[in-house]
């Protein structure tokens, strides 16, 4: 590492300060300043702690994780957080708590959570400011695709869903429709998880098995990896087998209403209903049919554990089925909107994999950039 970069602590370089509780009677879905906890945006609300952006650090709960708003926002107060006058030497802030990985700094037994003291203590080693700047500009650059990826995404869904209400909700038209049930009109399949203790079904695998996990974690309703794989021995367990591309995914419980629509093959658990679409009624048309009619998949469930859509009760639920050539028509229009989606999604994976493998290596100085002016 260059002789001018100097040691220091987080306490004096970047100091926490305490988020401020924020009563759920006074958030309000309307506004539109998010509001962050420690595992990221928990809500809006129309005003805000902070003047711009800002780094959120997870202090009880998910503690450590780091979070970057890109706005003016309320970090509650299981979170610290930091602002900066300079924007990069912020995301430069930002980007060496990642590095740090503070979420092994756990301090409390019974709740996770992050002590100010102990960060404050930890010593890192910086660069020059302008420097800082530089790293930041790298990486900044790289994190700001994928985000300008992630709001066309939305956007993407957005009109797509406002066609679907368009054609099929707010203009419906009785003459040529059909009314049924959706489980005549779609296979609905479930699925299953195979023994966790036989390594026969789990080591070495390489079939995509889903659970509602996966699809927790998703920005958009597409499901292009899972997290983990079954073998060959394993997918035999699960009478579902394996679902095609193109398969939409609901998820039946804790909770109920995650969507997705696959673009791999895949195995899934039982937390699922699987939904085999038909020329007829295309996955497209499904997936934003289920968006619309969530109240009432949700209205079906029982449980006293937890809320369930059973696959009967969904199998049950009323839909009006449009002529073919209207609903090939909506598939034209959403069709692409949703391949650019996809292409996003892949180009946001490859740029996140990117910044993470520069992100240590920029931090102990092993790849060095231009100083940025100013």
């Amino acid at each position: 590492m260059a002789d001018e970069w100097q040691e220091t602590t987080i306490g004096d370089f970047a100091p926490f300060t305490y988020g401020k509780g924020l009563p759920e009677s006074q958030r309000d879905s309307s506004g539109n300043k998010p509001v962050f906890g420690s595992n990221g945006i928990v809500g809006y609300h129309n005003r805000a702690l902070t003047a711009g952006p800002t780094v959120v650090i997870g202090r009880k709960g998910t503690a450590g994780a780091v979070h970057y708003s890109f706005e003016a926002c309320w970090p509650i107060d299981t979170t610290f957080y930091i602002v900066d006058d300079d924007p990069y030497v912020l995301r430069f802030k930002y980007y060496l708590l990642k590095s740090l990985k503070l979420e092994h700094m756990n301090a409390d037994s019974a709740v996770p959570g992050l002590n100010r003291e102990a960060a404050h203590a930890l010593k890192v080693v910086v660069p020059p400011l302008p420097e800082q700047r530089a790293i930041a500009a790298v990486l900044g650059a790289l994190d700001d695709k994928i985000e300008l990826n992630r709001r066309m995404n939305r956007t993407l869904e957005a009109i797509a869903q406002a066609v679907f209400r368009h054609w099929f909700v707010e203009n419906e038209e009785a003459e040529g429709w059909r009314e049924t049930t959706i489980g005549e009109v779609v296979t609905v399949v479930g699925g299953s998880t195979p023994s966790t203790t036989n390594p026969a079904f789990w080591e070495n695998g390489h079939i995509h098995w889903a659970t509602p996990k996966d699809l927790a974690e998703l920005q958009s309703p597409i499901l292009l990896d899972t997290n983990s794989r079954i073998t060959e021995l394993g997918l035999q367990e699960i009478s579902s087998g394996l679902l095609p591309v193109g398969t939409v995914l609901l998820s039946s419980r804790a909770p109920i209403g995650y969507l997705a629509i696959t673009q791999i093959p895949v195995a899934i658990n039982q937390g699922f209903i699987a939904i085999k679409c038909t020329n007829e009624v295309p996955n497209y048309f499904i997936l934003n049919w289920l968006k619309d009619n969530m109240e009432e998949i949700i209205g079906r469930a029982n449980g006293t554990t937890f809320l369930e859509i059973s696959k009967s009760n969904f199998r049950s639920i009323p839909i009006f089925i449009p002529p073919s050539e209207k609903t090939k028509a909506f598939v034209e229009i959403v069709e692409p909107m949703y391949q650019k989606i996809i292409a996003n999604l892949k180009q946001s994976r490859t740029l996140s994999a990117l910044r993470d493998a520069l992100l240590p290596r920029l931090m102990r100085g092993e790849v060095r950039v231009h100083p940025v002016d100013g």
